[in-house]
């Protein structure tokens, strides 16, 4: 495994696993990921795994407490660690899920379609067939609670986001930014271009476990007309 570890401020650090953006760097992520899930740290305070990066948060003052005779900073303790923690065996396994997400395409739910289409000189039709087509992982959640990072967009479809975002996108809007696609799980400003919108509840904060999806998910979009959305919308509420 080709890491590098570095310094986040004083109280975090940062693991990079590769500059390029891919599936077997993602599986390195959360395979760190599931270590510290397994390990649960006592110094970790929490982790953020990215597209190619682990970010660890940690306690310096709980590990200044701890090395109080050893000359050695909380940071170099704790990558000592972790770089310990990375040389183990892990339970890890890359069984994926895959999640079907219904969409209505276009008109008042998708905004935007038209401006994909046009941008990229083909039919609204051919932006919905190749948009059903791809091959989908689930890199990473965030920005917004929930909020999966999709990649294995066809570049065809391809578009950049607005240049004037919206301030509020109602949630299950499924967008287009540059080469990914993604879903408004809660109601954000935003400025991806809106091609979609789903019925499903991506984010619930009640729920055991609140996001719908979660990183390494294989996503399957399916069509759905104005109809099958209203009453798929009505049976998650």
């Amino acid at each position: 495994m080709n890491i590098s570890i570095h310094p986040l401020g004083d109280q975090a650090l940062l693991i990079d696993f590769g500059e390029s953006i891919n599936e077997e760097t993602n599986q390195q992520v959360r395979q760190a990921a599931t270590k510290l899930d397994e390990q649960k740290p006592d110094w970790m305070i929490e982790y953020i795994p990215a597209f190619s990066t682990l970010t660890i948060l940690y306690n310096p003052y709980y590990i200044a407490k701890k090395i109080r005779s050893q000359e050695l900073l909380p940071y170099e303790w704790a990558r000592t660690k972790v770089l310990d923690l990375l040389s183990q065996s892990s339970s890890y396994h890359s069984e994926e899920r895959t999640i079907e997400i219904p969409v209505c395409y276009g008109g008042e739910w998708g905004p935007d379609l038209s401006f994909v289409a046009s941008h990229n000189s083909m039919s609204e039709e051919d932006v919905i067939d190749i948009h059903m087509k791809g091959d989908y992982l689930v890199y990473m959640i965030g920005f917004a609670p929930g909020f999966p990072y999709i990649g294995g967009m066809d570049k065809k479809i391809a578009a950049p986001r607005r240049d004037d975002p919206r301030l509020s996108i109602p949630s299950g809007s499924v967008g287009i930014a540059g080469e990914q696609t993604g879903v408004y799980p809660i109601e954000t400003p935003g400025g991806w271009q809106l091609i979609g919108r789903t019925p499903l509840k991506l984010f619930e904060a009640d729920r055991d476990h609140p996001s719908l999806l979660q990183a390494g998910d294989r996503i399957r979009f399916t069509r759905i007309d104005e109809a099958e959305y209203k009453h798929l919308k009505e049976g998650e509420q």
